[in-house]
């Protein structure tokens, strides 16, 4: 999707100079929005919750070829965020299988920590690479109990999986569509037409371009990283009082360019994500969508993922949350 046409600006136009007082108007609300939205970020490390999680592969003529239900649970242990099964396809997870499950999802969490530490070390930046920031300096608030004890700097998986598109502010590219209601509230409809959504400055700067890599794939590259975001749309909803994001989605309008396109044709690619607020002033992630339509020889194929946070408590450095209290 072409990036929209904004009028050229002149002294002469008072028409043209009130289009780019309200483009620098909403910026600014739009930076603002975003350093809203970091502090949301960091705010979801005082939080534990119970998760859904859903994937269906649909075939030709909307046969069911695949599918899987799971549930899980998050607690705290040894300063990192555990991920802990309770059900599978609606069947209890056991004891063993349990405890065999959260060593391993802890060892790994731990072994993505230190690969994260050496990678910053390394490109001499001691701040952990995967922390949110916004364009605008976000000064954080003093730590709360809970996260001085935690070890871990990497967000947590609920976390990167509720904020799987890490859009930037972009100055000028913002457009205010109109007013709407969501969830009995009113909200501000604003699309967003990314330049950089796709291009990931910080891994670049801890890992430059492989020279070993053929001139033409690294062309490649750009040219696919720069056609990605120009067919890219992100719709946020946006609630202007508070200036939190309580919805945006993310479609991916063309995909022809891809280097797979000889294989499949990807007809759809659609994401969204949904913001609640169980406590109050505190708004948390709520449930993610994911949408990936193709088309192979043998028809379209649907894979559809869908994500449910709920019960969220505050979190504790020690035990494992369970229903009706704590062991």
């Amino acid at each position: 999707m072409a990036a929209p046409v904004r009028p050229v600006v002149s002294a002469a136009d008072a028409d043209a100079a009130a289009v780019a007082l309200a483009q620098s108007d909403l910026d600014e609300f739009m930076r603002q929005v975003l350093a809203r939205r970091d502090e949301n970020w960091k705010k979801l490390q005082q939080y534990v919750l119970d998760e859904k999680e859903k994937v269906e592969v649909i075939g030709p003529q909307l046969v069911r070829i695949m599918g899987a239900r799971k549930e899980y649970r998050w607690f705290i242990k040894e300063g990192f965020f555990v991920r802990s099964p309770v059900t599978y396809d609606g069947v209890a997870v056991t004891e063993a299988e349990r405890r065999k499950f959260e060593d391993d999802y802890l060892r790994q969490a731990k072994e993505r920590e230190k690969r994260e530490a050496d990678r910053a070390k390394a490109s001499g930046n001691g701040a952990a690479p995967d922390i949110p920031q916004s364009d605008a300096s976000v000064q954080s608030s003093s730590p709360t109990d809970v996260e001085g004890l935690l070890a871990q700097s990497r967000q947590p998986q609920f976390i990167s999986s509720a904020y799987f598109l890490r859009f930037k502010f972009e100055q000028g590219k913002y457009a205010l569509v109109g007013r709407e209601q969501f969830d009995g509230r009113p909200v501000l409809r604003i699309e967003y037409y990314p330049e950089r959504l796709f291009t990931d400055t910080r891994d670049k700067a801890a890992k430059p371009s492989d020279p070993a890599k053929p001139a033409r794939d690294r062309r490649q590259d750009v040219e696919v990283e720069r056609l990605m975001n120009k067919n890219s749309l992100v719709t946020i909803w946006v609630e202007p009082a508070a200036k939190q994001i309580v919805k945006f989605s993310f479609d991916n309008v063309q995909t022809d360019f891809l280097p797979v396109s000889w294989l499949f044709r990807l007809n759809d690619l659609k994401a969204s994500m949904t913001m609640s607020q169980p406590f109050k002033d505190v708004w948390l992630p709520k449930d993610v969508d994911v949408l990936l339509s193709a088309m192979l020889a043998l028809g379209t194929f649907d894979i559809r993922y869908h994500l449910d946070y709920f019960d969220y408590k505050e979190a504790t450095t020690s035990g494992r949350i369970i229903r009706g209290g704590r062991q």
